[in-house]
């Protein structure tokens, strides 16, 4: 059983790898059809590339770094920001960068929780 859940998840990470791989070239041929690169554009091509390196990650260790996810996370915010138009509510705005602020805040913890610097057992490090 466990063995064919892992076969799946493996289908599974193929298929997005393969997903992600078209929409990059899909995204490439969209910019020079259009002959114009705008920084979402950009943003959104390395939202590509951390999700192939988050499949490339997963299929070497067969686990997930909680770091990736969150990488992820905030450029995918930075780019919702760009995006917005003028009329857009202000707040908004504000919403989405102390969103921004707390995912690089949990992304420090989570990288420090390993760190020599603050010591923590190893052992129970892993029950987080």
């Amino acid at each position: 059983m466990n063995n064919s859940i892992r076969n799946i998840q493996l289908v599974a990470v193929v298929v997005v790898l393969i997903s992600t791989i078209i929409a990059f070239f899909l995204e490439m041929r969209e910019m020079y059809e259009n002959k114009d690169i705008t920084l979402a554009d950009l943003l959104l091509m390395f939202i590509y590339i951390e999700v192939i390196g988050l499949v490339r990650s997963y299929w070497e260790t067969r686990a997930v770094r909680i770091t990736y996810p969150l990488v992820i996370a905030i450029t995918a915010l930075a780019r919702f920001i760009i995006l917005q138009d003028k009329e857009s509510d202000p707040t908004n705005l504000i919403y989405i960068s102390v969103a921004i602020l707390i995912v690089a805040l949990a992304t420090v913890i989570i990288r420090f929780r390993n760190s020599k610097y603050l010591k923590i057992d190893k052992s129970k490090s892993n029950e987080l």
